[in-house]
């Protein structure tokens, strides 16, 4: 879901689980949860803005794990009736895919916390954010990026990406059909918002292989969120695509030379779920309740440029943590950067994953 190494999240995370000094409580235990997320910046401004905070109101231990992303683990632990995480980040296709296949615990929205202002939950979020076994906590977007002391005159859209006579160099992908997709219909001509309509028949898949074909000798594959950023400062590609909280945290964060090109964006949801059979399921669903109230999720917004998913946070969204930068502007939900971008389809998602995925493998073994 999103420039820290991921074993700087997990040592946090462990540092977290060692120094939290639990109290007994009613039932003589101590409470501990294991979070599962997506490492690098996006888990710390999450340590930040809601492991701490939880923590020392609570005393439960918080042991943070990262992974990569999709349902394979969660269903591999669900399967076998030894479920290990507590409460997982999940991309929305994935949410929907792993309720509907029965891998989640359904959560009663009514539960959730009305906003700040009094506003009940279910008017304060988003229209779109809250599902059946999941609850939404960020919003971001995949970009692309490059190093403007590296290029003058930088690329200003997708097609531009594909462009390796004007813009020569090595590109960053994403490991996988989604987004690169999109990217390469849109590069193509594609309006944005004739995106999936286009994706839809096999036409359109075909034109997309096509075009990623016409970079594909140029690219370098990355998995895990905190490596576009790195690919980047090392001078291992031109551009790559990334989160773009990633490439801000590299910005504000490390003073990098960065540059976001919104253009083409695809923006999406974040969401928290329960897997199943999670061993602390009641302390899970007490985090997820606290994690998306109207503070915690402006404060999140203060460490990383995700936008929250509460209407009530909006107002609480200020500066960054330790600079005086505006974080509004950097939002994937501002609208200067939302003139050409495309809104993540989870159900063609749901729907074509597996298919679109193998496809995509193939591709890549030729």
């Amino acid at each position: 879901m999103k420039t820290l190494k991921l074993l700087a999240s997990t040592a946090v995370g462990a540092a977290l689980m060692v120094g939290a000094s639990a109290p007994s409580f009613a039932d003589g235990h101590a409470k501990e949860l294991t979070i599962v997320s997506w490492g690098g910046a996006y888990t710390k401004s999450q340590v930040e803005a809601y492991h701490k905070p939880y923590i020392e109101k609570t005393g439960t231990k918080i042991n943070s794990e990262d992974y990569n992303g999709g349902i394979a683990e969660i269903k591999a632990q669900v399967e076998a009736g030894n479920v290990s995480w507590d409460i997982v980040d999940v991309e929305l296709s994935d949410a929907i895919r792993a309720c509907d296949e029965g891998l989640l615990e359904t959560i009663d929205h009514s539960t959730l916390p009305a906003g700040a202002d009094g506003t009940p939950a279910t008017e304060d979020f988003i229209k779109g954010t809250l599902y059946d076994c999941a609850v939404a906590n960020i919003v971001w977007s995949t970009i692309f990026a490059y190093d403007s002391s590296k290029i003058s005159d930088g690329p200003k859209t997708m097609a531009d990406f594909f462009d390796l006579k004007k813009f020569p160099g090595k590109r960053g992908l994403r490991k996988g059909a989604k987004v690169n997709l999109e990217f390469a219909l849109i590069a193509d001509g594609v309006a944005a918002a004739d995106v999936y309509k286009i994706l839809a028949t096999p036409e359109g898949v075909d034109r997309a292989f096509a075009k990623l074909d016409t970079i594909k000798s140029d690219v370098v594959w990355w998995e895990a969120g905190a490596q576009p950023p790195q690919l980047l400062a090392d001078g291992e590609v031109t551009m790559t695509t990334a989160y773009n909280g990633r490439i801000f945290n590299a910005v504000a964060g490390e003073g990098k030379p960065f540059e976001i090109v919104w253009d083409g964006q695809v923006w999406d949801l974040d969401l928290w779920v329960i897997p199943k059979g999670a061993k602390n399921k009641d302390a899970a669903l007490d985090f997820l309740k606290f994690s998306t109230a109207t503070e915690q999720l402006a404060k999140q917004a203060s460490w990383i440029s995700y936008g929250p998913a509460r209407k009530s946070s909006a107002s609480l969204v200020g500066k960054y943590h330790n600079k005086d930068i505006d974080m509004g502007p950097q939002m994937p939900t501002d609208p200067s950067n939302l003139t050409n971008a495309v809104q993540n389809n989870f159900e063609f998602w749901a729907d074509n994953a597996d298919q679109l995925n193998e496809r995509f493998n193939a591709w890549l073994a030729k």
